[in-house]
């Protein structure tokens, strides 16, 4: 390793948040990866409860946690699909069962926005609830799931970003050895921390702006649908000038820039169409 990266810090977290000792089951421990989609899909009940207690959106227990259920599914089955069609088509094609083998890594948050979406759909109509004003609700608090797991990639050291030398550049040990002109040597390059980048700007501010609108602001039914939309996937075509790809490039465009043109497209679709109809729940 060059002395010039002595000048940077080493990931060196755990993914782990509790290691067991080894057992018969094989089981490994606790993941902050895993962590995060609990503590996301935890923080949602506990928002959807608050909802009905401040009379913002009515939703019984029963019903909650009977959407909780939609939701994870959502999530889960989205953004696994997501991942084997946009990024591993030719593999899933070859082994469609590759779909179960979650223990190899890869989800699609496309796809879990996708996944989302069409599970509040169902569950709307299953329940004659409006689902854009369900889905508004639901998309206020959806930002701070993408913030967690973001953070959780970080603390993985995956999904590094692009070479760089800035001052809070890190040093990503599971990243390839390369010689790169920017630094000037051959070895483990420093990269942005583009997953802290998208923690703060896909998951934070959209957050905060989209709890504000929810709790403070009026707004037509299905409004804040198109506005969360167009806030992830604008940040997200953003964040993608400083991350790694991580598959092929499409026209030029990473992957995660080539499938939020249409969440965008979407995005403004839904908003313009909606801003003139009244909440309804």
């Amino acid at each position: 390793m060059s002395d010039k990266n002595l000048d940077y810090w080493i990931h060196d977290l755990s993914p782990f948040l509790l290691e067991f000792p080894e057992n018969p089951l094989g089981l490994e421990g606790i993941r902050f990866y895993g962590l995060s989609y609990l503590l996301g899909f935890l923080f949602t009940w506990m928002f959807l409860y608050f909802c009905d207690k401040k009379e913002k959106f009515p939703i019984n227990a029963k019903e909650r946690s009977d959407f909780m259920t939609y939701i994870i599914l959502g999530v889960l089955i989205g953004g696994r699909l997501g991942y084997m069609l946009f990024y591993d088509l030719n593999d899933f094609i070859a082994n469609p069962l590759l779909f179960f083998r979650i223990d190899q890594g890869g989800m699609s948050s496309h796809g879990g926005i996708i996944g989302v979406l069409l599970a509040n759909l169902f569950f709307a109509k299953q329940r004659n609830y409006n689902p854009w004003s369900l889905g508004d609700c639901l998309v206020s608090i959806a930002p701070l799931g993408i913030m967690l797991g973001r953070l959780a990639n970080f603390i993985n050291g995956e999904l590094w970003g692009k070479i760089t030398t800035v001052p809070w550049a890190v040093l990503f040990p599971n990243s390839p050895m390369s010689y790169n002109a920017i630094t000037g040597y051959y070895g483990i390059q420093p990269r942005h921390p583009s997953q802290i980048y998208a923690s703060i700007s896909e998951g934070f501010i959209p957050l905060i702006y989209l709890q504000y609108r929810f709790w403070f602001t009026q707004y037509s039914s299905g409004q804040l649908i198109g506005e969360s939309l167009i806030l992830y996937s604008s940040f997200r075509i953003f964040n993608e000038i400083f991350r790694e790809p991580d598959a092929a490039l499409i026209m030029g465009l990473s992957r995660g820039q080539f499938y939020s043109i249409f969440i965008l497209g979407m995005g403004f679709l839904i908003f313009f169409k909606r801003r003139k109809h009244r909440a309804l729940y």
